[in-house]
């Protein structure tokens, strides 16, 4: 009877440091309109995506080998190659409360996933929690003018499954013996930036001139919001079932508002407070362990019990 609270204890450690990556990604709202420079979301997912993964790559010093090579290029298109393109282009498409909703719909992607690829049946209780987590985001960010946009839509439905995906994917994967989370962060940023940089210059052409403030912009995103922020990701995903991270992305538009109405002078509704406590709630749902999958198949690693073991208003870029 002892030994729940220190089994307990580290699986909650893991998700309070693994929660720190959608706040971080939060931020990223308030980064990207008072620093970089405008209508150049190609070019900021690059420069998020590509130096992090060289400098986690400089810092790991693994590369990826045999089956490897190709799951680590899988995952960069999901997670990093995909997502950004889509997320961005939802952003720009749609009213930024709607992108937010289409992402919040994650968590409900991911117990569809997992059911499919790590065996896990879907609780009543998660599945509660993934529509709690669509209306207390519905309610923080959503306006009753709202235009809806069907290419914007699509999109961002297609980028809140690929990031789904991405995380049931790591989970079922795991990692090599030898590689950590940093190298596992590092193949996947590095992979997506290698499919982002053509598409890149194709679309937007020559980077733009950089000033300082843009400098310093790129620098925090490509730090904070991106080798740190990843590399803690993917060590969650190693400690926590796959469902239970992708509910931490329910935090990343509560951030992105909390940092608007105190950076920005953005305003906020008792309705939005209220919105923001029934997404916290569906996030602590969401972390309640999953049930007891099959056994894994020959080759396949053993999904780890809980214990061994994603946007804000217009623009926001996780």
């Amino acid at each position: 009877m002892s030994s729940l609270p220190t089994r307990a204890a580290p699986l909650w450690g893991t998700v309070a440091l693994t929660a720190l990556t959608p706040l971080a990604w939060g931020s990223t709202y308030a980064v990207t309109t008072e620093f970089l420079p405008p209508d150049r979301p190609l070019f900021t997912a690059l420069m998020r995506a590509l130096p992090a993964g060289l400098v986690l790559l400089a810092v790991a010093r693994t590369l990826p080998k045999g089956v490897w090579i190709w799951r680590a290029a899988v995952l960069g298109v999901l997670n990093i190659g995909a997502f950004f393109p889509l997320l961005f282009l939802a952003a720009y498409r749609l009213p930024g409360g709607v992108a937010a909703v289409l992402g919040a719909a994650g968590p409900l992607f991911a117990l569809g996933f997992a059911a499919a690829w790590l065996a896990e049946p879907p609780t009543r209780r998660k599945v509660l929690a993934g529509l709690a987590g669509v209306l207390g985001v519905s309610l923080v960010v959503l306006r009753a003018n709202a235009a809806l946009d069907a290419a914007g839509i699509a999109a961002g439905v297609a980028g809140s499954a690929a990031m789904a995906a991405g995380t049931v994917l790591a989970k079922r994967w795991g990692r090599p013996a030898g590689a950590g989370p940093a190298a596992i962060a590092a193949w996947q940023l590095t992979a997506g930036g290698l499919l982002l940089l053509p598409v890149a210059f194709l679309v937007e052409g020559a980077p733009p001139v950089l000033d300082g403030q843009a400098v310093l912009g790129y620098a925090y995103l490509g730090v904070v919001g991106t080798a740190v922020a990843y590399w803690i990701w993917f060590r969650g995903i190693s400690r926590l079932p796959a469902t239970s991270v992708s509910f931490l992305a329910l935090l990343s538009p509560l951030s992105a508002a909390i940092i608007g109405w105190a950076a920005l002078g953005q305003s906020l509704s008792p309705l939005q407070v209220l919105g923001m406590a029934i997404a916290l709630g569906g996030t602590f749902l969401g972390q309640t362990p999953a049930r007891p999958g099959a056994p894994p198949r020959p080759g396949q690693p053993a999904v780890t019990s809980p214990e061994e073991v994603v946007v804000s208003p217009k623009k926001v870029r996780v």
